[in-house]
């Protein structure tokens, strides 16, 4: 079917803010995100990326970065019911390739542990030498979630 496959951008339209919303609260981490925040991450983010499928968004990855010595990639999301489905193989190819990362010594992500396997894919490793991620936050959900979710 044509317009069936993934399209992807590099923007969010202001437009589109309450359905990335959508999207995002059905990660445990983002469940609370409001329109005003996503708009605010979206205004602060230094690469953002979509990917739609039939006009609809399924998939987003943000990246904040100095573009020369870290990436850090943050909120990758795929809609539940395109997992599997190759979207979010094209958000991780558009965050490894893009020309303005490609320079950057190193890119940086935090997942949960059964997606370790899927990020490996690209080159990520756990195996981080001596570096231990640390935390400071106002979000309880953030020290204290089990490390799979139910």
């Amino acid at each position: 079917m044509p317009g069936s496959g993934p399209t992807l951008e590099f923007s969010v339209a202001p437009a589109r803010i309450g359905e990335l919303t959508d999207l995002m609260r059905t990660a445990w981490w983002m469940s609370d995100r409001t329109p005003r925040d996503v708009a605010g991450l979206l205004e602060h983010s230094d690469l953002v990326i979509t990917v739609t499928r039939r006009d609809t968004l399924v998939g987003f990855a943000r990246v904040l970065t100095d573009y020369a010595y870290v990436a850090l990639v943050l909120d990758v999301i795929v809609d539940e019911s395109q997992r599997g489905s190759g979207v979010g193989a094209v958000l991780l190819d558009a965050v490894v390739n893009h020309p303005e990362l490609t320079g950057v010594r190193s890119l940086e992500l935090v997942c949960q542990p059964d997606l370790v396997p899927f990020y490996r894919r690209w080159g990520f490793t756990d195996a981080v030498g001596g570096s231990r991620l640390m935390r400071r936050s106002t979000d309880e959900r953030l020290v204290t979630r089990p490390l799979a979710e139910p």
